[in-house]
C-alpha cells in the first residue's frame, strides 16, 4: 500500500533546455532526506507531455537510481496511445520502478468501455502494479466508480490518484472496491477531507518545495495527532493556492528555484509565470516558513 506524502516531481532543465540529470538526482535525494514517502517521476508536474520518449525513460531511470530502494518510485507511464502506454510501463518495470501511474487517455475521449480496455491492455502487458490517474480537468474523460471497480478485479490494478476534487469519491470508491484499494489524492488542498473519507495519502505538487511539512502533516494524521495535523493543514493552504495560481508546474518550478533546487524554466507551450504570480508564490513560501 502506498501512503502518506508522495511527491509528483518536477523535471529540472539546464540552461540549454536539456533535462538536468544532476539537479534531478540531487532533488530526489533531498526529497527522501526531508521525509517524502514516495516519488513520482514524469507525471504532469514533471512535464511529461513535452519530454521526448527517450527523456521520459531516462528520467525514470535517474529516479530509480537516485532513490536506491529507499522509498517507492511510481513512474508516470500514461499516454492517450495504448501502445505507447504499454511501452512506457514495460520500460518502468525494467528500470526498477515499484509501480506505474497511468493517466486516463486525453483528447481521444474514450467511453467507459474504452477506458476499461485501455487499462486492461496495459495490465495484461506487464506485471507492474498500476495506479489509475483520474483527472477530468486535464483529460476531459472521468472514469466512473463502476469502471474502476471492474478494473480493480484485475490483480495489478492497485489504486487511484484521484484528482476529481470530488470529496465523495474516496468514500464511495472504498465502499465499492474495498479498503485494500489504494486511494491517493491528486489535489493538495483536499487532503484533510480526503484522508477523513478513507484516503491513504497524497501525490503532491506542494511537496516539491515543502516536503518536510507535507510529510509531517501525514505523520500527524497517522499518529492521531489531530492538533498538529490541523495546524499544518491551515498553515499550508496559502502555499497550495499559490502553486496553482497559474498552470502547474510553472509556479512550483519557480518556487523550487527560490530554494536553489532547480531552474524555473519550463518548456513551451508553458511560459515563465507573471511577476504578480511570483510575488504571490514567494509570499506564500515565507508565510509557510519554507523560505527565509
Amino acid at each position: 500500500m502506498f501512503k502518506g506524502s508522495l511527491t509528483a516531481l518536477v523535471t529540472p532543465f539546464s540552461a540549454s533546455g536539456a533535462v538536468d540529470d544532476a539537479a534531478f538526482q540531487a532533488f530526489v535525494d533531498w526529497q527522501i532526506q526531508q521525509g517524502t514517502q514516495g516519488l513520482i517521476p514524469v507525471g504532469t508536474t514533471g512535464e511529461s507531455p513535452t519530454l521526448t520518449h527517450d527523456e521520459h525513460k531516462r528520467v525514470v531511470e535517474l529516479c530509480v537510481e537516485a532513490t536506491a530502494g529507499r522509498v517507492p518510485v511510481i513512474a508516470g507511464t500514461g499516454s492517450n496511445s495504448t501502445h505507447e502506454a504499454i511501452d512506457f510501463t514495460r520500460h518502468a518495470k525494467q528500470a526498477g520502478a515499484d509501480a506505474a501511474l497511468v493517466v486516463t487517455p486525453y483528447y481521444n475521449k474514450p467511453t467507459q468501455e474504452g477506458l476499461y480496455q485501455h487499462f486492461k491492455a496495459i495490465h495484461d502487458a506487464t506485471d507492474l502494479p498500476i495506479l489509475i490517474y483520474n483527472i477530468p480537468g486535464r483529460c476531459v474523460v472521468d472514469m466512473s466508480i463502476e469502471t474502476m471497480a471492474r478494473l480493480a478485479e484485475l490483480p495489478n490494478i492497485v489504486g487511484v490518484k484521484d484528482a476529481t476534487n470530488d470529496l465523495v469519491r474516496p468514500l464511495a470508491t472504498r465502499l465499492a472496491i474495498g479498503e485494500d484499494f489504494c486511494l491517493l489524492s491528486g489535489e493538495d488542498a483536499t487532503i484533510a477531507a480526503f484522508l477523513a473519507q478513507g484516503g491513504h495519502g497524497c501525490i503532491s505538487v506542494t511537496a516539491n518545495v515543502a516536503p518536510a511539512q507535507c510529510a509531517a502533516l501525514h505523520r500527524a494524521w497517522a499518529e492521531g495527532d489531530l492538533a498538529t495535523f490541523a495546524a499544518l493543514r491551515d498553515r499550508m493552504l496559502p502555499l497550495h493556492a499559490a502553486l496553482f495560481k497559474e498552470t502547474s508546474p510553472g509556479p512550483v518550478k519557480y518556487a523550487a528555484s527560490l530554494l536553489g533546487r532547480c531552474s524555473p524554466a519550463t518548456r513551451l507551450p508553458l511560459v515563465p509565470i507573471a511577476e504578480t504570480t511570483r510575488v504571490v508564490v514567494e509570499a506564500a513560501m515565507r508565510k509557510v516558513g519554507v523560505l527565509d
